[in-house]
Formats: structure tokens, C-alpha cells, sequence
């Protein structure tokens, strides 16, 4: 397998009613380690598709360099790159059968008869797909169709696999199915891996790490559980989580011995050790952020300075949990509480906040305000 990077890479497009370029991916550089499975998440039009063209050859970069297994391809046809995508509609030919698709790619590249059928064996075994092999795609549900996709990939044996939202097609459950089975498969072959979804629950799943991609650029590159628990910043902080991190815009104020959020109608005091790193923001305006699962209904021992009381506007009961959204100033936050907490709408909650767990971000750029 191989590692895959990015130098400085760029890629405009020419926009003829704009009568001018856009920039889909603007100087992007990261690293993708041999063997890791690595998830490129954002809105459309963020510039993850276009990065996972470009590592496939299917789109030319403006300027930077791409590496695969250390040798740049920046001027290598997408045959000659070794790499194998598999696509959103799977792409299989209608008029063939399933041993057809799978073997289609090695009989182009003239490989013994032998060699073709054991490998199509093989990677049906590894699919659970070989009673499928005489099929044509039309007597396929689609999870069996993306199964054949896998499969017609696998038995190229590349050196680095790309995936373009390939469950996207997929009801929710089989969805559910399908992540389970590829992080399966992508342990038992060890194969480097890129994959580009817009769902965030798909990137946190599958993702040994995750790049954070919005207008072209990189937000963050990190670990699932560092994106969440330490956002570089509130594009990050709000698409990442479902719900997302409530954010809500403030000033930082020193009062009654410490350090001081106020906005949204409310004041919470923030943890006396982060207090060298925020005091340059005092007096100026913030942004508090703090995820829904953070915030619990206020008990005994709940300490005041950490809580708040707040009306209610709705209240959602999902079985195993309870969403709230109650007002804070102009905007609606979010608590995720445990459904016998005794609320509901039409009364004011007292709401305590796990401060250890809040965040402080700089309104000018978003950027998160550091605590070391």
C-alpha cells in the first residue's frame, strides 16, 4: 500500500456566468499514512470531491504537488496510478454479471485466466457475495450492488482505495450495516484508504482520522475524539456532533474573583485555572461554546455560579434520551438529558453547565481560544 500527499495543492475551476475562477481547494496540505483509513467530511461544495479527484487523476490540480507511495503523479494518467474509487451510483455495467464487473479491470490489464478467477473468488468469499457471481446488477438490491463495487476494487489489489460517498444511495439501516462492514474490511486487508462523505456520523465512525474541509480549505485534521472534545474552531465545533455544539455570543467580564461569561441572558463562571489564557479576552466580546450532553438538569450540590435558569420552547422525547431546546438571548440552545428528568415545556429549568467541558472561541476568526 501507499501514503498519500498533498503539497500546497490548489485547484480552480473556470466559472463562465461568474466570467471569472473559483477556487474549489486552496493550498491544501496534509499526509496520509500507509495502511490508515482517513475521512475527508464537509458541506457540499467544500472541496472533498474535488480532492478525491485529484488523488485519482480524474481532475488536474492548478498548482502543488500530489505524492502516492512517495512518487508524484502530478503528471500520471489515472491508470497508471494504482488507485482504485469506488463511486456514489457504483458504476457497474448493466449488461454484465457480477464475476463480469469484478473481472473486467484485470482482463484489461491482460492477466492469466487463472489468476483473474482466483482473485474474483477471493474477493467474493471476503464480500459474502459468491452466490451472487451469475447475477447481473439489476437482480441486486443496493447493498449487494455496492458489495460488487467493493469487490471489483478489491481484486486490483491497489495501492490506495477511494471511496465518494459511496452509502449515500443506501436506506439508514443498511447504511448502519454498510460502515460496520467496511471498518471490517478495512482491517482485515490493512489498505490505505480515503473516503469522502458530507455525513458526519459516517466520518466519526469510520474515521481513524478526519479532515474538517469548508470553502476549500482544511478547518482540522485530527482523531474523531480530539475533533469532538477539542474543536480548532466553531466550524468545526457546530458540524461536528448531533446536535451540534451550542454556541452563543457573549463578553468575558472579571467579577466576584474570577473569570466571567455573560450573554444569552445568562452568567456562568469559567474555570479559575483557564484564567491566564483567557484573561487577554477580558472585557471583550466571545463566543461560549458547550455540547448538548454537557448541560444536565441542576441537582443537589449543583453549583450556582455554573448554572442557569432558562424557559423552555420545546422538548423532544427520543426514547432513550430527551432533547431540549431551551432560549438563551436571540438564539436556541440544545440540552441532551436523560429522559426521566422531570421537565417540560411551559416551566422554567434550571440548567448547570459541566464547565470543565465549555469552550471559548474568538469571534473575529472563530479560532479557538487556546487553554494549553
Amino acid at each position: 500500500m501507499a501514503e498519500v500527499v498533498f503539497r500546497n495543492v490548489t485547484k480552480r475551476f473556470v466559472d463562465a456566468k461568474a466570467g471569472g475562477e473559483v477556487t474549489a481547494v486552496d493550498n491544501v496540505s496534509f499526509e496520509i499514512p500507509d495502511h490508515e483509513f482517513v475521512v475527508f467530511v464537509g458541506p457540499s461544495g467544500c472541496g472533498k470531491t474535488t480532492s478525491l479527484r485529484m488523488i485519482a487523476g480524474l481532475e488536474r490540480q492548478t498548482s502543488g504537488d500530489i505524492l502516492i507511495g512517495g512518487r508524484n503523479v502530478n503528471k500520471v494518467r489515472p491508470a497508471d496510478r494504482n488507485i482504485a474509487m469506488v463511486f456514489q451510483d457504483y458504476a457497474l455495467y448493466p449488461h454484465m454479471t457480477v464475476r463480469e464487473n469484478m473481472s473486467f479491470a484485470l482482463q484489461n490489464l491482460k492477466r492469466p485466466r487463472a489468476e483473474i478467477e482466483k482473485k474474483v473468488k477471493e474477493a467474493a468469499a471476503l464480500l459474502g457475495i459468491e452466490n451472487l457471481l451469475e447475477r447481473q446488477p439489476k437482480e441486486l438490491s443496493g447493498g449487494q450492488r455496492q458489495r460488487v463495487a467493493l469487490g471489483r476494487a478489491i481484486v486490483r489489489d491497489p495501492q490506495v482505495f477511494l471511496f465518494d460517498e459511496p452509502l449515500s444511495n443506501l436506506d439508514a439501516k443498511l447504511r448502519v450495516q454498510m460502515r460496520v462492514e467496511l471498518a471490517e474490511l478495512h482491517q482485515r486487508l490493512g489498505v490505505t484508504v480515503v473516503y469522502v462523505t458530507h455525513d458526519q456520523v459516517e466520518a466519526m465512525t469510520l474515521g481513524q482520522r478526519i479532515v474538517v474541509m469548508n470553502g476549500g480549505r482544511v478547518m482540522q485534521i485530527d482523531k474523531p475524539e480530539q475533533l469532538y472534545n477539542h474543536p480548532a474552531n466553531t466550524f468545526v465545533a457546530s458540524f461536528i456532533g448531533a446536535p451540534p455544539m451550542n454556541l452563543i455570543h457573549g463578553r468575558l467580564e472579571q467579577a466576584d474573583g474570577g473569570l466571567w461569561f455573560i450573554g444569552g441572558g445568562f452568567r456562568v463562571k469559567l474555570p479559575e485555572q483557564r484564567n491566564e489564557a483567557y484573561s487577554p479576552y477580558i472585557n471583550r466580546n466571545v463566543i461560549f461554546g458547550i455540547r448538548p450532553e454537557d448541560i444536565s438538569v441542576a441537582g443537589e450540590g449543583a453549583r450556582p455560579e455554573h448554572t442557569i435558569r432558562v424557559p423552555l420552547k420545546l422538548v423532544e422525547h427520543l426514547g432513550a434520551e430527551l432533547l431540549v431546546y431551551f432560549v438563551t438571548g436571540e438564539t436556541t440552545s440544545i440540552a441532551r438529558l436523560h429522559p426521566e428528568s422531570g421537565i417540560s415545556v411551559g416551566v422554567p429549568a434550571s440548567l448547570c453547565f459541566d464547565m470543565r467541558k465549555s469552550h471559548l472561541f474568538n469571534p473575529a476568526d472563530g479560532q479557538v481560544i487556546a487553554v494549553g
